[in-house]
């Protein structure tokens, strides 16, 4: 996928102007934020089983090498092949050897993120097979020119029910429905033939499973049980942070991921999938492949943001978060939206052509309360923005307010004396309504919003008044 994170501020400005972004938006806030809290009141100790995912997710990140080798050892006892992909580029290079050793002509997909990081569907178009998305919002971006994804659980959810209409029937040829329920049932049509004709599918992983060699995959629409069951070859592709040890930390994890992801106790469907197809079984791949991906993970396993890692996701950071509910993910201009690809963005892509997503936060920690792992995603925003002034990525007149405002806090009288002025400033220009409309030196803060005016006095002024009373 083609990095614009460089260019945030100018897509939330002109996302935030899109009517029909703005309506979609507004639709989905609080959609699984209700949802999300009301299953959160089924656990008998929802803190105790974030402390448990916490360590289990540390525990793997701490010695990931080992359970990497234990992974590999146990799927290949299971016939299965073990790959690993240092870059994107070897992502798409091994999807594609592994197509021609099996003369593949058509491919089916259940969703997958890192594939998104490396652009695979292009790439196997251009090696001259098909390729089709089977998740129903991947299968709607994939249709309507390959538009990307704005959110990792909901890849379509910036789209309305009648865009998403007009362009099935653009599509299909069909004539234009109306009801959602038509709607799947017109794409699930569509889709089935391609489940029975597809020779590879490919899929995810939320969790790849040391104790057993297995892939985890969680969905509500069933396509990727389809996508991997079906088709005689499988190959499993997710990043090195996702190894879990055991099967019951799988359970532990998977108390939390559909509840804080869409506000389930469980999806609707959770496959587990280990090994090829045995003698007299059914279903199942014939040849069954995982691709395990770096691409800048033990970077960051390395750095001071390997906390990051932890994340199983669930999407609730961007769920809650002002910013993303406002902008929309494709602002980011990356795979990963929200706080969460705040941070793992400019780590991935590189801090100097992402460096306005950490600053794209109100630092009000609502992705930091309802992350099931307890990431502190705010304090990780804070270290890159960190980094990023002390590499001089910063503008030059932050640098010059940042050292002019050193000077004066080191002057507690004059500090004063200044702050003094300035809160009575901006009363005055707050007028009747108590409003600044427009900020002179701060058009970043009156642009899109209104700034409300101080009463006209310093914390210092106010905190005498008080204790004197």
């Amino acid at each position: 996928m083609q990095v614009a994170s460089m260019h945030f501020k100018e897509r939330a400005h002109v996302k935030l102007h899109d009517e029909r972004l703005q309506f979609n938006l507004k639709k989905m806030q609080g959609k699984f934020v209700a949802k999300r809290r009301e299953s959160l009141v089924e656990l008998d100790d929802f803190e105790g089983t974030r402390d448990s995912a916490k360590e289990i997710r540390n525990r793997a990140l701490e010695n990931l090498d080992v359970w990497l080798e234990l992974f590999e050892r146990n799927a290949k006892a299971r016939g299965a092949t073990v790959l690993f992909a240092e870059t994107p580029d070897d992502v798409n290079a091994l999807v594609l050897e592994i197509a021609a050793r099996h003369a593949v002509k058509k491919i089916i997909k259940s969703k997958s993120m890192v594939s998104e990081e490396s652009a695979l569907d292009h790439a196997i178009e251009a090696a001259g097979m098909k390729v089709v998305e089977t998740d129903l919002g991947e299968y709607i971006l994939q249709i309507n020119n390959y538009e990307p994804p704005s959110h990792i659980i909901g890849p379509a959810l910036h789209k309305s029910k009648e865009e998403v209409a007009d362009l099935f029937s653009k599509t299909h040829g069909t004539p234009v429905k109306t009801d959602i329920a038509e709607l799947c049932l017109e794409a699930r049509g569509v889709l089935r033939s391609h489940y029975l004709t597809a020779d590879m599918g490919i899929s995810g992983g939320n969790f790849f499973v040391a104790e057993t060699g297995s892939v985890v995959l969680v969905t509500n629409e069933g396509n990727a049980t389809l996508t991997t069951t079906l088709p005689r070859v499988h190959v499993a592709i997710s990043g090195i942070e996702k190894i879990v040890p055991t099967l019951e930390d799988t359970a532990t994890l998977m108390r939390l991921l559909p509840r804080s992801s869409t506000g389930q106790s469980i999806s609707n469907y959770v496959d587990i999938l280990t090994g090829i197809k045995g003698a007299g079984e059914f279903h199942g791949a014939e040849h069954m492949y995982f691709i395990i991906v770096d691409s800048g993970r033990t970077a960051v396993l390395a750095s001071e943001l390997r906390e990051a890692l932890r994340c199983i996701r669930c999407g609730a950071c961007m769920n809650h978060c002002p910013v993303y509910q406002n902008v929309g993910g494709h602002s980011y201009g990356w795979v990963y939206p929200g706080p969460i690809g705040s941070i793992l963005t400019p780590m991935y892509v590189g801090l100097e052509n992402a460096q306005d997503l950490p600053a794209a936060s109100t630092m009000c920690n609502q992705c930091g309360v309802v992350c099931p792992v307890r990431i502190p995603l705010p304090d990780l925003q804070r270290k890159l923005r960190e980094m990023a002034f002390e590499h001089g990525l910063r503008p030059w007149y932050e640098h010059a307010a940042l050292s002019i405002w050193s000077w004066f806090s080191q002057r507690p009288a004059l500090y004063g004396f200044g702050t003094a002025i300035a809160v009575r400033a901006l009363k005055w220009m707050g007028g009747c309504d108590g409003l600044i409309h427009k900020l002179p030196i701060g058009a970043g803060w009156t642009d899109e919003r209104d700034f409300p005016a101080p009463e006209g006095k310093t914390f210092r002024e106010l905190y005498k008044k008080r204790t004197a009373t």
